[in-house]
């Protein structure tokens, strides 16, 4: 399968602290990877480089077989149009419903009748079991229904991959678990490419074909669920049982 994403020896730094230190990591096109780490340690500032909101000091990003890394906003534009982003802590817009707030992307960027829009709106809150809620507003939903609202918006443009900013934090194990198996679900139904970015290990044996394991500014494993598991590096294995 060739790759979606393509980072070759990225390298990033914020104030004087490198945070990605010669990175290299292939993203399957049509894989769910999960680029599991602790807190801090550089997993959103790598899907920010797969969208072109940072560039690298150092090395090169290519997306879709194309190196992204000296586009202009125009061209980082077209980039985005095939990528959904679920931002951590959903970003709803407070004053919006939950139908608005799905529509949104679709009034922004397309030419769409009121009528096509109403079915794809639709279409998708029923894809993630949220039927009925078209007229409720975002201070009146769980933070789970949050999480799904803002799912739904992400994939209502269908885009070819799928980027995921810790989409379990802040939420009860229940949840958590349903979560999970949502995203899991909705790449499955989809057939796109999955990118999730999460310090939680349940969280990621659910959703991933593979797990990248970030650690000091470089990936130190990359494997299968079972692979990682059988891994016999102790800093692995510590992350694993914390």
């Amino acid at each position: 399968m060739p790759p979606f994403v393509f980072f070759d020896e990225v390298r990033k730094s914020f104030d004087g602290r490198e945070v990605l230190r010669g990175l290299t990591l292939v993203i399957r096109k049509g894989e769910a990877l999960v680029i599991l780490g602790g807190s801090g340690t550089g997993k959103t500032v790598i899907l920010k480089h797969i969208v072109g909101l940072l560039s690298p000091d150092e090395g090169r990003v290519f997306v879709d077989g194309k190196d992204i890394t000296e586009y202009n906003e125009n061209q980082l534009l077209a980039v985005r149009r095939k990528i959904g982003f679920l931002f951590q802590g959903s970003a709803l817009f407070d004053s919006m419903s939950v139908f608005d707030n799905v529509a949104f992307p679709l009034r922004e960027h397309t030419k769409l009748s009121e009528s096509e829009i109403e079915r794809r709106v639709h279409e998708k809150l029923k894809l993630v079991g949220l039927e009925g809620i078209d007229w409720m507003m975002p201070d009146k939903l769980s933070g789970g229904m949050k999480r799904r609202v803002a799912l739904a918006r992400a994939i209502i443009l269908e885009p070819e991959a799928l980027l995921y900013d810790e989409p379990t934090t802040g939420l009860d194990p229940i949840t958590t678990r349903w979560v999970s198996k949502l995203m899991r679900n909705i790449h499955e139904s989809l057939g796109i490419t999955s990118v999730i970015v999460t310090h939680n290990v349940q969280s990621a044996f659910t959703v991933a074909d593979r797990i990248a394991f970030l650690y000091r500014g470089r990936i130190k494993f990359v494997g299968t669920p079972e692979e990682i598991k059988a891994s016999g590096d102790h800093i692995v294995q510590e992350f694993l049982k914390s």
